[in-house]
């Protein structure tokens, strides 16, 4: 895939849906919902950011992704769950490798809403995305060890796992050995 294509399609960030959810850009409207677990300690444990200090804070992030969005430079989806109409995390592309045919999902959730298969419906979807219409050919996800809600949304989208990179990120003041699992454009028949 060339550069310039996946700006085109993010520059217009495409809605998704599925029968619960839909995977929509984040709008400086969502943060309260957003703001409610970013906050949250518990949440950003093994992520790279550390909480929300204010609303504002939130808010000013959500402003600059408009301008990401513009530029057709930030692959994220808002996650709203239909019957409440309300953003409940984030789901999308944390990297994308066009050269390689590559891309790396990420993904929160408000941690009231854990529990109920949202989240491997929402990266489902993002698979099936990365695939048709990115033409990815290898799409992986990377998880600090002791993350095992998100080790358990990688098993049950059919993604493998791979191994561990011992000490391999540096987060928070801390090295982290980070687990990697993957999945290709020809296991993913089910998605």
């Amino acid at each position: 895939m060339k550069k310039e294509n996946l700006l085109h399609i993010f520059s217009r960030m495409p809605r998704l849906e599925t029968e619960r959810l839909i995977l929509r850009p984040m709008r400086v409207s969502d943060a309260e919902d957003m703001f409610e677990y970013a906050k949250n300690p518990d949440v950003t444990r093994y992520l790279l950011w550390r909480p929300h200090p204010n609303i504002e804070h939130t808010r000013s992030y959500l402003e600059y992704l408009g301008g990401r969005y513009r530029l057709g430079m930030h692959y994220e989806w808002a996650v709203i769950l239909k019957e409440e109409n309300r953003m409940i995390g984030t789901c999308g592309f944390c990297a994308v490798d066009c050269a390689n045919n590559r891309g790396e999902i990420g993904y929160v959730l408000n941690p009231q809403y854990r529990g109920k298969e949202i989240m491997p419906e929402a990266v489902r979807r993002v698979l099936r995305f990365g695939f048709d219409m990115l033409g990815l050919h290898r799409i992986e996800a990377r998880y600090m060890i002791g993350n095992d809600a998100s080790r358990r949304v990688m098993d049950k989208v059919g993604m493998q796992f791979e191994g561990v990179q011992r000490e391999a990120m540096l987060v928070k003041g801390a090295y982290r050995d980070i687990g990697i699992c993957a999945i290709l454009s020809n296991e993913c028949r089910t998605v």
